[in-house]
């Protein structure tokens, strides 16, 4: 599993990575068939379910970051 922080966007995580942003929320993923699980923080519920070509907005600490995938195993988080 990787860890990246804020200072790493614009990055392509996978499954096992979690994204760690300046205000300690969390972004991480689960494959669920072609859609992705987007899960915040330590909830193991979906704060939304991405299928390709989708893109989730997260605000954390008063900035936007971009959640978004392909048909590709990963999501890109981006600042915006």
């Amino acid at each position: 599993m990787a860890e990246y922080t804020q200072q790493d966007l614009p990055v392509h995580i996978h499954t096992e990575d979690l994204v760690r942003l300046d205000d300690g929320t969390t972004i991480r993923y689960e494959t669920s068939g072609e859609a992705k699980d987007i899960m915040l923080n330590d909830d193991f519920n979906a704060a939304c379910q991405l299928f390709p070509g989708n893109e989730f907005i997260v605000n954390a600490g008063g900035k936007d970051f971009r959640v978004s995938t392909s048909y590709e195993e990963n999501c890109l988080v981006e600042a915006v």
